[in-house]
């Protein structure tokens, strides 16, 4: 009877052992199966032509204001190509997030190791250094979580975004899709928001401004006097300034055709305020015409470059390529012809050209 029962409760262990092994085997091909579909899915090659709509970190903060009761609050964000978009600003944020931006294949092994380092010593993993080409990858596909998992998915989803898209087209996608601030995705609904100016207008202080916010955008803000964001600002603005991307002279012209620009708006709209809606009877047949005044119309700057890049180059007189440039109408001849050739400068010494 005892040799029975041993006998049975051995095969009884024998089967709980197979039930676990089947159960960890299906554990780690489930495991496997979860982090190898995004070798294939989704499908990146097709943001070559076309813009992403709602990215996954939209959807996830549309779930937080569901959660806390909010179903008034919207995402907003117009998309804008990236030759509508300031060269400071894309400057400003390549200085503030990613500094090897047109060099490194979309990981920074050196901030990963020195990241590291100072986790380890914190005894805290925050996994930071993450490149602009990892946020990408995050903001589209992935939730803000931490854990090891999603690194891993981020690190395939940065390989294939990489190798599938050019260093131009990335910086454009995430300037569209980076959230700066409560529901404001991207920059040109950024700008619209703080500065009340298309991305094309943003000066270098603007610039520096909305760069220093990224890494926590609902708790800083470019308008606000937080000593974070004006020591952050601080050091991005400085750094552009040594590297010959913003001169005393060329933030002054800059100024002075925005200040220009505006006196010339207010004119437009206090002329129109003051237009008779009749036709005035003066005594001459015909009625009055009133004379229209054509804004001059904001265009694309040139193409951005790395600042990472222009660090130990010789510095040239480089001017703003943004669309106050495109304003030259407005100016007198003197001025416009120098606003070409700064364009033209700052248009040569552009590295992403020699990238692609």
């Amino acid at each position: 009877m005892t040799s029975a029962w041993c006998l049975q409760e051995k095969t009884m262990g024998e089967k709980i052992k197979k039930i676990l092994k089947a159960a960890v085997i299906l554990f780690v091909l489930v495991f496997i199966a979860s982090i190898g579909i995004y070798f294939v899915f989704p499908n990146i090659a097709a943001l070559k032509k076309t813009n992403p709509k709602k990215t996954a970190f939209m959807q996830y903060r549309e779930r937080q204001w569901r959660e806390q009761g909010d179903w008034k609050k919207q995402i907003t964000q117009r998309w804008v190509p990236y030759s509508r978009i300031s060269p400071y600003l894309i400057k400003a944020v390549l200085i503030g997030e990613d500094d090897k931006f047109w060099n490194h294949d979309g990981f920074d092994f050196d901030a990963i190791e020195a990241a590291m380092e100072k986790d380890i010593k914190a005894k805290k993993f925050k996994f930071g250094a993450s490149t602009i080409s990892q946020q990408l990858a995050k903001n589209l596909y992935l939730s803000p979580s931490k854990s090891p998992i999603r690194k891993i998915k981020e690190a395939i989803l940065t390989w294939r975004i990489e190798k599938n898209l050019t260093k131009k087209r990335i910086l454009e996608i995430y300037l569209n899709v980076a959230e700066w601030g409560d529901g404001i995705f991207g920059i040109e609904a950024a700008s619209r928001h703080y500065f009340g100016k298309p991305a094309s207008a943003l000066s270098p202080d603007e610039a520096a401004r909305l760069a220093s916010i990224l890494p926590n955008p609902l708790k800083f803000s470019p308008l606000a006097r937080q000593k974070y964001v004006m020591n952050r600002s601080r050091v991005i603005y400085n750094i552009m300034v040594r590297r010959g991307i913003v001169t005393r002279e060329i933030e002054e012209a800059v100024n002075n055709i925005e200040k220009e620009s505006r006196q010339q708006e207010q004119e437009e709209a206090s002329q129109e305020d003051t237009q008779p809606e009749a036709t005035v009877n003066t005594g001459h047949p015909g009625p009055g015409k009133a004379v229209a005044h054509k804004a001059a119309q904001t265009g694309a700057g040139n193409d951005g470059g790395s600042a990472a890049q222009t660090e130990n180059s010789t510095p040239v007189n480089k001017g703003p390529e943004n669309g106050q440039m495109t304003r030259e109408k407005d100016s007198p001849p003197d001025k416009k012809a120098a606003l070409q050739q700064l364009n033209r400068n700052l248009s040569a010494y552009s590295p992403e050209r020699a990238s692609q």
